[in-house]
């Protein structure tokens, strides 16, 4: 099968609800494809998704309507190509017209190419057009009342923010302590020719995935995880002999460093509201070696109704996810502002619910997937002027992230850090009473 064919087939299945990660890491276990093919459709498939909005702008601009969603993605699949890949272009207008007539017929293939070429003409006056009219938001494909939004709360550094969250991702692993060391890892890297990018604790990004098909993985030596999500488990900072809540915890990579931090004993508690979420955190902690957490199906926002007190919680809250546009851009277009006022609310009363079963200079810490101030921030000024039984401690920030600490000590890993994720982290204790 051509490739464009296979990045279409795959960009369906994300407009069908499928998450792209997800899509693309089945498409390679199930097709055996070379390390270039894997690298092309890649570039492709999340390249279209990420200039969506741009690459529509311009089929719209150029057509009255267009009824297959096919002949759609291999215009923008080739317009792609053109703008921001070193292509032959009229290669690429011929490869398209090509596959178009052979689709569905001559007609269609001599539309594919009258739009291309015209395309190719304009482009540059397209883009100048749309810098001087006020529309950058099209330009650099984010729904407007996202690009709003980031202007409204980032000001002069806006633009340094959403180029960022374009920028093509590394995928990372962390080493299992429990069953394998940094050592063993880093020679089973130099034995593959596999680079490391960047290194944070045991967190490492590299050049290629391939270590998701090795035993190492199979075998739990090894796990897909962003060093921002590590590092809002590593904050808490959980000892064996704690009590220890994760309430928010599908599908159970935090989880996991709670585990691996308690020595894999004490009590963990992890929470989930659907009960095939809590099987999948039960499968991934029992591949890695960890079976001392305990599952429970329940709201997070309910937990005073179970009756006990914890020395540490992590609320890693459900979220927009805006932090993690790189690795799953599709999120962009699924949400409004709506859904973030939204989160925000939910965001809070889970924090609520957490603060009411933490004991007395307990621990807590509060942490999303996203970068908007507020379901970050403000959530944390609002709590703190609410309960001022509370305060915030400091972070376990290394050296090597970069980012930006909010005025309650609270810390944005953004722009300025070319390979995490976009995360938000604080920090709270629980301050004992006095007699």
């Amino acid at each position: 099968m051509n490739i464009k064919q296979r990045v279409i087939g795959l960009i369906k299945e994300v407009e069908n609800g499928k998450y792209s990660n997800i899509a693309l890491n089945e498409y390679f276990k199930q097709n055996d494809l070379s390390k270039k093919e894997k690298g092309f459709i890649t570039e492709l498939f999340y390249g279209v998704i990420r200039k969506k909005i741009f690459l529509d702008y311009e089929i719209d601009k150029r057509t009255s309507s267009i009824k297959k969603d096919w002949i759609r993605n291999i215009l923008r699949i080739s317009m792609y190509q053109i703008a921001f890949m070193k292509s032959d272009d009229k290669g690429v207008v011929w490869e398209a017209t090509e596959l178009a007539k052979k689709k569905f017929g001559v007609p269609v293939g001599k539309f594919v190419n009258g739009v291309l070429r015209s395309y190719i003409r304009e482009l540059d006056s397209d883009i100048l057009e749309l810098k001087e009219n006020d529309k950058e938001d099209i330009l650099l494909s984010y729904p407007r009342w996202f690009y709003d939004k980031i202007k409204e709360e980032y000001k002069e550094e806006a633009n340094l923010f959403l180029e960022s969250l374009k920028k093509i991702p590394y995928i990372s692993f962390r080493v299992n302590t429990l069953k394998y060391s940094e050592e063993e890892f880093e020679k089973l890297l130099e034995s593959l020719n596999i680079n490391i990018v960047k290194k944070v604790d045991t967190v490492y990004y590299l050049e290629s995935g391939i270590l998701l098909y090795s035993d190492e993985f199979k075998d739990g030596k090894i796990i897909v995880q962003d060093a921002s999500s590590y590092l809002s488990a590593r904050n808490l900072n959980p000892k064996s002999n704690e009590s220890v809540l994760d309430t928010c915890s599908a599908p159970g990579g935090k989880t996991a460093v709670l585990g691996e931090l308690m020595r894999n004993e004490g009590e963990l508690l992890a929470l989930d509201i659907y009960p095939h979420k809590l099987k999948l955190i039960e499968e991934n902690c029992k591949k890695l070696g960890i079976d001392s957490v305990r599952t429970v199906k329940m709201d997070a926002r309910k937990l005073n109704q179970q009756g006990k007190k914890f020395d540490k919680i992590l609320v890693d809250a459900p979220c927009s996810g805006y932090g993690v546009l790189r690795k799953k851009p599709e999120a962009l277009y699924n949400k409004n502002i709506e859904n973030v006022e939204e989160l925000s609310k939910l965001q809070f009363e889970i924090l609520e619910s957490a603060a009411q079963v933490l004991k007395d200079d307990g621990e807590l810490v509060y942490s999303t997937c996203t970068i908007l101030k507020e379901e970050n921030s403000n959530n944390i000024e609002k709590f703190l002027e609410k309960y001022p039984e509370f305060e915030t401690t400091e972070l376990y920030i290394p050296e090597n992230v970069n980012g930006t600490y909010d005025k309650f000590g609270g810390f944005t890993i953004d722009y300025h850090e070319d390979i995490l994720d976009g995360f938000y982290i604080a920090k709270l204790r629980k301050k004992r009473e006095k007699c």
